[in-house]
């Protein structure tokens, strides 16, 4: 009707980023021994490791290498009111990856293969109670909300709180920005930044300290040496 779209110039107002706030420890363990036991063992991987909610579902018993205590992703499972339940590659090419497996993952997982076994190299690691692969939806409303509610945990908080503590866990412990990057499949280092800066210790007493160390073996101006 006009030959112009009227809102091509309109700015729009920038939408404030949440702060993530990680779950903690007794959190996430607390949930995996609410959770029904089937899911346990994706509860703990989940927290070892950072996978999305819809990579965890798509594990297949391919992708997991206890002897090497490392696990593939290579697919996902995600829902659509338009496709259903389906199978397809990780959201992005760096989300293709290799994640090193913790040893609390590693008996995690052989407790939950010998609870549930894998008939074979394309079996689905975690499934759901009827068989076949987990659904999102009926996962949330059956195992992991009821579980939140008994552990205590805010409602509202999804799966993907695990992959926030993973992060979490590895900031806090020295990783660089790269090393979390690469193992959240995130795109770049400014995408883990942009979501996780506010997690990184503060650096004030460290950015002092190298100034002064680079100064002190030369006595400032108007001093004799060795004062």
């Amino acid at each position: 009707m006009i030959p112009h779209n009227p809102c091509t110039d309109a700015k729009l107002p920038s939408v404030p980023r949440k702060k993530v706030v990680p779950l903690a420890v007794e959190q996430v363990r607390t949930l995996a021994k609410e959770i029904p036991g089937r899911y346990k063992g994706l509860v703990l991987l989940g927290a070892c490791t950072g996978l999305r909610p819809g990579e965890l579902f798509g594990l297949q018993l391919r992708h997991v290498d206890l002897l090497h205590a490392t696990i593939s992703v290579e697919q996902q499972i995600q829902q659509t009111a338009k496709h259903g339940v389906y199978v397809c590659p990780p959201k992005t090419a760096r989300s293709h990856r290799t994640v090193p497996l913790p040893r609390i993952a590693v008996d995690a997982m052989k407790a939950h293969l010998r609870d549930f076994p894998a008939d074979g190299p394309e079996s689905w690691i975690f499934t759901a109670p009827q068989g076949g692969p987990v659904v999102y939806t009926h996962f949330m409303d059956g195992s992991w909300r009821p579980a939140c509610a008994k552990a205590g945990i805010a409602k509202g908080t999804g799966p993907h709180a695990l992959r926030h503590h993973y992060a979490s866990l590895l900031i806090k412990h020295g990783e660089s920005v790269k090393t979390v990057s690469e193992r959240l499949g995130h795109t770049n280092a400014a995408m883990t930044l942009n979501i996780y800066t506010h997690l990184w210790p503060d650096s004030e007493e460290r950015t002092r300290a190298a100034v002064d160390n680079a100064y002190a073996d030369r006595p400032a101006d108007g001093e004799a040496p060795g004062r």
